[in-house]
């Protein structure tokens, strides 16, 4: 998909930088960690194009339209495949110190602490209706025989309707596509990606296909 960055000159939003700048090396931070190359190389390769014209850094290739006043036109391509075409400000071009680095730093940041909180385990008391990729630990308290029901998409499926609880609180949890026996009433059990549904008056936690279940710890009775 190709990536237009409208020249705008805009007030300084981090550091000396302009709103362009700033959008542009927040994609350009991006596009570094998506195809894993080292910021301050992928940097310099758009001044090695300026020079030369066309260069490359990892299997990307970076190529130098034209320059248009204080601005060089860049393009980005991956297997003759165009990631994106924007203006780079010649003083963005020119920095002593690599823009970018930094840039790609905060995002690599930001992206591991939202993989952490999404990894983190929830208490049952916090959980809202709405709120997804949830992880928890649970005690099972009660268990339904499994159900076969018919779905929208006109095949059917089985479900397991259990409560469960922590030391915070109590909640109904649906398990879609299980099998009998699966979980037994005082299992400890690991839920992972499950999202929270407003069912008969009262929250639900729902494990559907891309959910997951185990037990870490069986109950003694069973």
């Amino acid at each position: 998909m190709q990536h237009e960055f409208e020249r705008s000159r805009g007030r300084p939003t981090w550091r000396n930088h302009s709103q362009l700048d700033n959008r542009l090396l927040e994609y350009l931070a991006k596009v570094s960690l998506k195809y894993s190359v080292d910021p301050v190389t992928f940097f310099k390769s758009f001044l090695d194009a300026f020079q030369k014209h066309v260069s490359k850094c990892g299997e990307l290739s970076i190529e130098c339209r034209f320059k248009e006043k204080d601005y060089i036109i860049f393009l980005i391509t991956k297997d003759h495949e165009v990631l994106g075409q924007f203006h780079m400000s010649e003083h963005l071009l020119n920095e002593k110190t690599n823009p970018l680095k930094e840039f790609t730093g905060r995002l690599s940041s930001s992206k591991t602490l939202t993989q952490r909180a999404e990894t983190k385990n929830c208490n049952i008391k916090d959980l809202r209706v709405g709120m997804k990729r949830l992880n928890l630990t649970a005690e099972v308290l009660k268990v339904s025989q499994p159900i076969q029901i018919a779905t929208r998409f006109g095949s059917y499926a089985i479900i397991v309707n259990a409560k469960i609880a922590d030391d915070t609180g109590t909640i109904n949890l649906s398990i879609f596509r299980s099998q009998p026996g699966m979980v037994s009433v005082n299992d400890i059990v690991q839920i992972e990606n499950a999202h929270v549904a407003w069912y008969k008056g009262e929250r639900q936690l729902r494990i559907g296909k891309h959910g997951k279940i185990s037990v870490v710890q069986r109950s003694i009775y069973a």
